[in-house]
């Protein structure tokens, strides 16, 4: 393991005579707030450089949204409840934390394919992406530059017009022909975003960018063990550089001066450091430094659902068996006027009437997360993404509209299936089906997560609009403070850079 990032101080008595060690009354060099993946990555930098490091956790499990569990009664299958896929996560950090993850690529890219006749525009726009990553990629962890160096960091006139400004839709209507075809690129701006695909703000841009860029390929892999593998592997990581990961720790307050207060059972407990890095979302952090400091509360839009079945349902209409189709990201009603419409009902305060989703199957790349019984019976998971679920829609009365929401969808996926997809699940220990669903509501409240945005909020572009070239996108206007978590310039996805980025600019200061 690597104990030091390139231009680090290891020895931690250089970094002034504000320095406590682990285990004085409580005094940190660094206090970590959120036990997120993160966190974990900055807490294995910094302790790896030898600064004596605290997690404050507020869960008895660390790891944040990117988590396995087993999710029902009796059923021993690890779902992935959360976050389900990576894309982000830098191999440099995976090498220089010495992570042992191994992340697999899927048999089949994606079902419905690609129409004939949009099968040249296709490759177009795929090498036009992969340029684009991977020129930019590496730049995601390293200091900040401004637009006029990102750009011509991509040295690609026609790609920034595409990407950064013009809305999504004006290069969709230009390069596709195909309505399915214009509406299976959207679907990766529209991941957790809630717009549309000619939204002037240009937030399915970003949200794109980032779902076609990680490690300069923008390919999706399954972690083998699922999701708590990845977070598994930062833990013993951290644990193995010297951090101190504390779970059950409510943190209800941050002092810019470094304290940090939190409830820890029955007691009430200060963690003070030079410095508090913020694992969690900007709108959490201004509660917990106190009046003076406002965030406007960001809005999730998705619904997860996630299943265990039987066996995979057959498809209707279709020669392509289910193990195929199932093997990559199979989409559900995201043809292009689909999305437009569910988009306007959902924007007028509607379940869409047909909601689009994508679905996934874990097991069939990565059996490990079945138990002995579950495999040997055939059982197989679905993970069910759910587009224009707008917090806005669950509010106030989550429970109903969810399950609205949930018969909407299963209604939507059932019209591509042979047979209803509720005859194939499996039925848990007291004889349930195997099947739960997720709102924004219901992530706000599980996980901390202001409206239930699983990127914390809208996604940035990755390089400085304003003075903060030169920075590490992780600053706030307390010198003591800084942003570790998905809500960082260049965070959301399971990607460890915020964390990443975080450790360099606390090094950077020692």
């Amino acid at each position: 393991m690597i104990h030091s990032l390139p231009g680090a101080r290891p020895d931690v008595d250089s970094i002034g005579p504000a320095t406590y060690r682990a285990g004085m009354s409580d005094r940190y060099d660094v206090v970590i707030v959120g036990g997120g993946h993160n966190g974990l990555v900055a807490a294995s930098y910094l302790a790896g450089a030898g600064l004596s490091v605290v997690v404050l956790e507020r869960r008895e499990v660390l790891g944040g949204a990117a988590v396995s569990s087993r999710a029902f009664s009796g059923v021993d299958v690890r779902l992935s409840r959360y976050s389900y896929l990576v894309s982000l996560l830098p191999k440099k950090i995976v090498s220089e934390l010495g992570l042992r993850v191994e992340l697999r690529k899927r048999p089949t890219a994606f079902h419905p394919p690609v129409a004939p006749r949009d099968a040249p525009a296709w490759r177009e726009f795929a090498e036009l992406t992969g340029r684009v990553g991977r020129r930019c990629f590496a730049s995601l962890t390293e200091p900040l530059v401004s637009r006029r160096e990102f750009r011509a960091l991509i040295d690609d006139e026609r790609a920034w017009r595409m990407l950064f400004e013009e809305p999504l839709g004006v290069a969709l209507e230009e390069l596709f022909a195909d309505d399915t075809v214009r509406g299976t690129v959207l679907t990766d701006g529209l991941i957790g975003t809630f717009a549309d695909a000619h939204d002037p703000e240009l937030r399915q841009n970003r949200c794109l960018l980032y779902h076609v860029i990680g490690n300069g390929t923008g390919d999706w892999d399954v972690p083998v063990g699922g999701m708590g593998a990845v977070s598994g592997a930062l833990e013993h990581a951290a644990r193995a550089a010297g951090a101190e990961l504390v779970t059950g720790a409510e943190v209800f307050s941050v002092d810019p001066d470094g304290e940090v207060r939190y409830r820890h059972g029955e007691v009430e407990r200060v963690a003070g450091g030079r410095f508090v890095l913020a694992n969690v979302a900007p709108r959490v952090l201004a509660g917990l430094l106190g009046p003076g400091t406002s965030v406007p509360s960001p809005e999730g839009a998705q619904l997860k659902v996630n299943m265990v079945l039987q066996r995979l349902p057959r498809l209707r209409d279709s020669p392509v068996p289910p193990e195929t189709a199932f093997g990559g990201t199979f989409h559900v009603n995201e043809g292009y006027a689909q999305l437009a419409r569910a988009y306007a009902e959902a924007a007028r305060g509607e379940v869409p009437s047909v909601p689009p989703c994508e679905i996934y199957c874990h097991s069939l790349t990565d059996p490990s997360i079945l138990g002995a019984r579950e495999r040997a019976a055939g059982a197989q998971t679905l993970t069910l993404f759910g587009l224009h679920m707008p917090g806005r829609l669950f509010a106030g009365r989550n429970d109903e509209v969810k399950a609205v929401a949930l018969r909407a969808t299963l209604a939507s996926l059932n019209a591509v299936l042979a047979e209803p997809v509720e005859e194939c699940l499996w039925l848990d220990g007291e004889g349930r089906p195997c099947l739960e669903a997720k709102s924004p509501v219901d992530l706000e409240a599980e996980l901390g997560m202001p409206g239930g945005h699983i990127f914390h909020g809208d996604l940035s572009w990755p390089f400085a609009e304003d003075d903060r070239a030169g920075t590490w996108g992780v600053e706030t206007e307390h010198d003591r403070i800084f942003v570790c978590g998905a809500g960082a310039i260049r965070g959301g996805g399971v990607s460890g850079i915020p964390g990443h980025n975080a450790a360099r600019a606390v090094l950077a200061r020692s």
